[in-house]
């Protein structure tokens, strides 16, 4: 068990007994990449931030849950962050339909720095298995074996899930550059 492992299991046993600072500490050590996951697979930072606090919340109800001996509390609260995302995303998809002219907010498609709000937007749209695997491997830099760990596939699966999702990136992300050049003639 590396230095980092031992500090979380030591702080979360420190939790369950009582211990609030302990409960803070292993906060301020997992919000950050939390976020940053949940950002990446929501494409949005409100839901990303509570998101984030839910998978906390979960914990202080769940403190038992983790077994040090499975792997480091990072990666645990990362697959309770995948669930509930699964989740939130599977009562959303029941009450609303995504409409693909909705990417992007219409004052920022004349704007030069939107392509990145583009981009997240796309990337939001994808379907969740394809999205996870863009956020591990492409914008978290995971490797394929890394991130088929953390999902729980075959590192064929991830490659071919990526693959795919280039794909299906690549044609939305055309769709909306043709929008921007009707919408917006240089």
């Amino acid at each position: 068990m590396s230095d980092l492992s031992t500090r979380d299991a030591d702080l979360l046993q420190r939790f369950r007994t009582g211990d609030r600072d302990a409960f803070t500490l292993l906060y301020r050590a997992h919000q950050t990449a939390l976020f940053r996951f949940a950002m990446h697979m929501t494409g949005d930072p409100v839901k990303a931030a509570d998101v984030t606090q839910d998978v906390f919340v979960w914990l202080i109800h769940h403190p038992g849950d983790f077994n040090p001996a499975r792997g480091s509390l990072g990666a645990f609260l990362v697959g309770v962050a995948r669930k509930l995302l699964l989740r939130r995303h599977g009562e959303e998809q029941r009450w609303t339909v995504l409409d693909e002219s909705s990417l992007v907010a219409p004052e920022a498609e004349c704007e030069e720095d939107s392509d990145a709000v583009v981009l997240r937007g796309a990337i939001a749209a994808l379907p969740e298995n394809y999205r996870e695997v863009v956020v591990w491997c492409d914008l978290e830099g995971k490797s394929y074996e890394e991130a088929a760990a953390l999902i729980g596939c075959a590192m064929g699966t991830v490659r071919s899930r990526l693959h795919r999702a280039r794909g299906l990136l690549a044609r939305k992300l055309e769709k909306q550059v043709g929008r921007r050049r009707e919408k917006c003639p240089v």
